[in-house]
């Protein structure tokens, strides 16, 4: 058996979590995702955590109902040296998940103004 070096290991995690990143920010469970792909919810943990290699045709299936292109799951990975995704990255999308799941199109414009007026008067300072 051989060793997996430590930037093909690197390589899995960043394709794990922009996995679990597309995943969430659809308001997408774990289960979800498995049951769309064919997988068990074991084998989509274990894709999102790195701890399984993703072949090429399950990412291409993947990428298919996530709506984004398999290049997607490598983005950024050159400029990525942390193995975890930052609290900022955390909280967008936590605020992309909730902001998908409100009905009131009302709401959703109203919480859009908002981020626009705070972002304006940020480069204001």
């Amino acid at each position: 058996m051989t060793k997996r070096s430590p930037k093909t290991t690197k390589i899995e995690c960043h394709v794990g979590r922009r996995i679990r990143e597309r995943r969430t920010m659809l308001g997408l469970t774990q289960q979800q995702l498995a049951d769309l792909i064919g997988i068990t919810y074991q084998q989509a943990h274990k894709y999102e955590r790195g701890i399984n290699r993703v072949s090429a045709g399950r990412l291409y299936e993947m990428a298919k109902v996530l709506g984004v292109d398999v290049g997607y799951f490598f983005d950024g990975f050159d400029e990525t040296d942390s193995e975890s995704t930052s609290e900022r990255q955390r909280m967008c999308l936590d605020l992309a998940r909730n902001f998908s799941r409100i009905n009131d199109q009302r709401q959703q414009e109203a919480l859009a103004q908002l981020a626009r007026s705070l972002a304006e008067r940020a480069c204001e300072q």
